[in-house]
């Protein structure tokens, strides 16, 4: 089942299990989030999100399941500028482009946050007991974002994303002749991607200042990945603690490539199942 409810001027598509309606269980509310180029509503993040609605309709767990997609900013019904979503070919500002995306929409799921449950539930018939997200390649990048700024966030699933953007995008930049400096890469931009990466967090500790910590993690990367290669977010994913009270599963699928195949939406599936 689909709605679409407008908050602040943005579409929130909410997608349940046909059984959702009848029941009065806690509530998981998990964000999915499409990739560059694309929509809330059309290619991987559509696959994703019936792989999810139809593994909960036939899960008997303590909680039900909903799923919640948005576009991009400048993507979808958002769209103001489409060179903006363009590569460095076509956009000489994809490093700015790029990273103001994935921030911002990381930043719209912890506003939406704030406001779904008043907007769905207004007299509190049901109740969100937890936050998750899970984001497809750009959207993948925004999950690693917001899982680590949003303390409400316990349940992330990046897929073909990576949480280190300078790792990512700098061999991109040299792929194309460009060089890794002004102006593609503005000092002023550098410093704010420094400061603000989930590389900048202190994600290898075990103490209270991990944000990971007590979370439940699960990466899901392509093998043979070009566009977002495994090896940009190895380091990060290996070193990352979510001590005791955390999860983390990561799967490299052999052979795959920047793309989410039925196992990966398996995958994912399996996961969210095991903490309703």
């Amino acid at each position: 089942m689909k709605q679409t409810t407008v908050i602040a001027g943005l579409d929130v598509h909410i997608y349940t299990a046909a059984k959702f309606a009848t029941s009065t269980k806690p509530i998981l509310a998990l964000f999915a989030l499409h990739g560059r180029l694309g929509s809330s509503d059309t290619g991987s993040v559509q696959d994703l999100i019936s792989g999810l609605v139809d593994a909960a309709e036939k899960h008997e767990g303590e909680r039900d399941l909903l799923v919640v997609a948005f576009d991009h900013r400048n993507h979808g019904t958002r769209l103001r500028d489409p060179i903006a979503n363009l590569d460095f070919k076509e956009n000489a500002n994809h490093v700015h482009d790029m990273w103001a995306i994935q921030t911002g929409t990381a930043q719209d799921v912890s506003f939406l946050i704030d406001f779904l449950e008043a907007y769905l539930f207004p007299t509190r018939e049901r109740t969100i007991v937890e936050w998750g997200v899970a984001g497809i390649s750009l959207g993948g990048h925004s999950t690693w974002l917001v899982a680590a700024a949003d303390p409400r966030v316990r349940l992330a699933i990046p897929i073909i994303g990576c949480p280190d953007y300078l790792k990512l995008i700098e061999p991109r930049a040299v792929a194309h002749g460009i060089t890794v400096g002004p102006p593609h890469f503005p000092e002023s931009l550098v410093k704010v991607i420094r400061a603000k990466a989930v590389t900048a967090l202190p994600y290898t500790s075990g103490g209270s200042e991990n944000p990971f910590l007590g979370k439940k993690v699960l990466v899901l990367s392509g093998g043979d990945d070009t566009l977002v290669p495994w090896t940009a977010s190895q380091a990060f994913v290996e070193g990352l603690e979510v001590g005791p009270t955390g999860r983390k599963e990561v799967i490299v699928f052999d052979g795959v490539g920047h793309a989410v195949p039925p196992q990966m939406v398996q995958a994912a599936a399996e996961f969210v199942l095991s903490v309703l």
